[in-house]
């Protein structure tokens, strides 16, 4: 037993992965083509991957929204755990990112379960807000420009039913939340954790997965 969470180093991280992470071939080979992009820090790890496929299939999710896309390996992630006629709504603004993860969603059988809007995120989700989509959603993941991440928040929480779960990436931000800063991201993130800890409409757990994952489940 202990009563904080274990510190990783690379041994015992290789262990974790070794021991827990099942990839599907696509997933792999999508990992290992964004490993030498410029941004390559901007993708999720594969044990979170991993959390949110189980996560989707824990509450049965058919339809999902992804907000940030970069090159597709977390959508790719949701999209193998959803069932055949699940859908993700993908929201980015970056062809040329999110181009790079087509071919795998293709070749791993799951592109049709995939619609990307390339357009500002916050203007694709009003839409669906105006078009009577409140509360008919399952599952919602964040993972794009941090000061936008409340106005993505809101909308995610309109949009998910009771029991829809919201999960919010980088939460942690390499620990600079957790001191005073002057960085645009930092403060909109650490307003955000501040937000959601008193925020009556959800059941909250912050996790140190990855980033900092938090996952709110819509009361």
């Amino acid at each position: 037993m202990s009563r904080r969470t274990i510190d990783l180093d690379d041994t015992v991280y290789d262990y974790l992965l070794a021991h827990s992470l099942r990839e599907h071939p696509e997933q792999a080979a999508l990992r290992e083509a964004t490993r030498t992009h410029p941004r390559a820090r901007m993708q999720i790890s594969p044990e979170q991957g991993q959390l949110m496929a189980l996560l989707v299939k824990l509450i049965g999710a058919r339809r999902c929204i992804e907000i940030g896309v970069f090159t597709g390996y977390s959508a790719l992630s949701v999209a193998l755990a959803l069932p055949d006629d699940g859908r993700i709504l993908a929201c980015d603004v970056s062809d040329e990112y999110t181009s790079i993860g087509k071919p795998y969603w293709q070749r791993a059988g799951v592109a049709h379960k995939i619609d990307l809007r390339l357009a500002p995120a916050v203007e694709t989700l009003d839409a669906r807000l105006q078009a009577g989509e409140a509360g008919t959603y399952d599952f919602a993941f964040i993972d794009a420009d941090k000061t936008g991440y409340d106005a993505y928040y809101e909308r995610c929480l309109q949009l998910l039913r009771a029991g829809g779960l919201v999960a919010i990436d980088n939460v942690l931000w390499s620990g600079d939340v957790a001191r005073p800063s002057e960085d645009e991201d930092t403060r909109a993130l650490q307003a955000l954790n501040d937000k959601l800890h008193r925020d009556g409409r959800i059941d909250l757990s912050m996790l140190p997965v990855g980033d900092g994952l938090t996952l709110a489940r819509k009361r």
